[in-house]
């Protein structure tokens, strides 16, 4: 039905037009941000700002935003203007820039700006994505259970889930077939989360299709209708995705995780079983208000005045620990095992560490001796310099912010990314950045170099909190793998290695194969 001019076809185009021209003029007004700031840019185009290769899937996150952080830097530039679509995005890429957002005035910069829906999507509600006094209220709570007294404690359990794996690699041994060590390590680290997070035998190493191991994989699932999520998250305001109750989180991931939570709660409380893991440091939370060193989950002889986590709050902390455990863990053993494989030298040396170390323990893991695997954490180290799991760090302004020494307000509600990859890569901090160096990380070069260029778990008041438990549990797996096997690159694997398009932790495309030989 013709509305303005009589005819159908005419009003349809005319409105289309206006469509048109309205849509190009909103992006072209969106791309001035930086220059009404006064902060230098580089080339955004109409639609899709300095990001086009990225939404055209021609490049990884991690490449992409330490283009723009090397584009900057080769312009003499402490920091610059960036856009991801029409969104802007403030770049620093000067070290001390990047300690005064994350550290010293972290009150500018105090949330990651994640999507949140605790009502709606209760496991959106974890730590990571919480945001300000919320999040302050649930990092006091939660710091208590990332002890190194606590660390000790679940030590045993992480450390029992390495004879599936020494099983698993037994039985390639035998049947001289290459290892997909990305896939084996997976299945590792779901064995370890599930044990230690949720209390629950998941036997993923036996079978691989377990249900804890079908799950933690759709979490990570990069199918067009969940990058299209991301998207919606990421550009629409938090008003209408609450508005519309959008959820982030996959329905059957919710309800599968939201399960086992509710029914490994009710079951402890219900038989008073006490186990060294994670569950149980939540559950005094949620009854006592506080975590001790007791075995009790309820006290009825103390009154507790501190407010305790709900059942949703409790799964959400357990999903996130999941999460971050899970595929953090298991990408850089399996990038550490990739760079051993190809550097022999440098795994033989770590061998001699590691059977060194636990001759002194009778052949056996133990916490102790974990902890004085010193070359180990330097491989480490530089694994995750070479690979960071998350290879940005995202911030967001919570209150207008003048840059430091200069006259550039970066205003409330601006996000910020700061480019792990970048600075890792940086060759004024690390020379030959591509060649994996151990050295780089003993303690006379640790102490020489610049801070804030090293980041993989983040800095300052939202240092990743369970760092100590990442680092324990990588070097779990090196330990078992490395006393017992030989290793080297199978001719499987596509050399040199790419980084996954798809994937917002830093992963490979496809597999790394290695040949394992038994060591007698």
């Amino acid at each position: 039905m013709a509305i303005f001019t009589g005819s159908f076809i005419i009003d349809f185009a005319t409105l289309l037009t206006t469509l048109v021209v309205v849509t190009i003029a909103y992006f072209k007004w969106k791309l001035t941000f930086w220059d009404k700031v006064g902060l230098p840019t580089l080339n955004p185009v109409l639609f899709f700002g300095d990001a086009k290769n990225l939404f055209l899937g021609k490049t990884s996150m991690a490449e992409h935003f330490s283009g723009l952080y090397m584009q900057f830097k080769a312009k003499g530039l402490k920091h610059g203007g960036s856009y991801f679509g029409p969104k802007p995005f403030y770049i620093p890429t000067d070290p001390e820039l990047i300690k005064h957002i994350m550290q010293v005035d972290f009150s500018h910069f105090v949330n990651h700006g994640s999507y949140v829906d605790e009502e709606n999507d209760p496991l959106s509600a974890h730590l990571f994505s919480l945001e300000d006094a919320k999040w302050r209220n649930m990092r006091v709570k939660l710091t208590p259970t990332f002890t190194s007294g606590k660390m000790k404690m679940m030590f045993q359990t992480l450390a029992d889930c390495t004879v599936g794996l020494t099983e698993l690699i037994d039985d390639s041994v035998v049947k001289n077939e290459p290892v997909d060590i990305r896939e084996v390590l997976g299945r590792f680290s779901t064995d370890i989360i599930g044990s230690v997070a949720f209390g629950i035998e998941c036997n993923s190493l036996k079978d691989p299709n377990s249900l804890f191991r079908k799950y933690g994989k759709k979490v990570f699932d990069v199918s067009t209708w969940e990058k299209t999520k991301g998207f919606v998250q990421f550009f629409f305001p938090r008003r209408i995705l609450k508005a519309i109750k959008f959820k982030i989180t996959n329905a059957e991931v919710e309800k599968f995780f939201m399960k086992i939570v509710e029914d490994t709660v009710n079951y402890r409380e219900q038989n008073n079983i006490y186990r060294k893991d994670f569950i149980h440091l939540l559950l005094q939370l949620k009854n006592r208000g506080s975590v001790t060193d007791d075995e009790k989950i309820t006290d009825e002889n103390e009154k507790n005045q501190e407010p305790a986590l709900t059942m949703n709050e409790l799964a959400a902390q357990c999903f996130v620990f999941f999460v971050a455990g899970f595929e953090t863990s298991s990408t850089t053993v399996t990038f550490a095992l990739y760079e051993l494989a190809t550097n022999p030298d440098i795994q033989e040396k770590l061998r001699q560490e590691v059977n060194s170390v636990l001759s002194k323990y009778d052949n056996q893991l133990t916490y102790d001796g974990i902890k004085e695997m010193t070359y180990m954490d330097q491989i480490l180290h530089e694994t995750l310099r070479k690979y960071p799991p998350l290879s940005i760090l995202l911030r967001q302004c919570t209150k207008d912010y003048i840059v430091p020494h200069t006259n550039i307000v970066i205003t409330k509600g601006t996000d910020v990314a700061i480019s792990a990859w970048g600075l890792h890569r940086d060759p004024e901090y690390y020379p030959n950045p591509e060649i994996f160096d151990p050295e780089r990380f003993s303690e006379e070069n640790t102490k020489a170099r610049r801070p804030f260029t090293w980041l993989p778990f983040g800095e300052g008041p939202r240092l990743c909190i369970g760092l100590r438990f990442g680092i324990m549990q990588s070097k779990v797996g090196l330990t078992a793998l490395l006393k017992n096997y030989r290793i080297s690159l199978n001719k499987k694997t596509k050399v040199p290695l790419v980084i996954s398009k798809n994937s917002f932790i830093t992963a490979v495309e496809g597999s790394i194969w290695l040949d394992v030989e038994k060591i007698k």
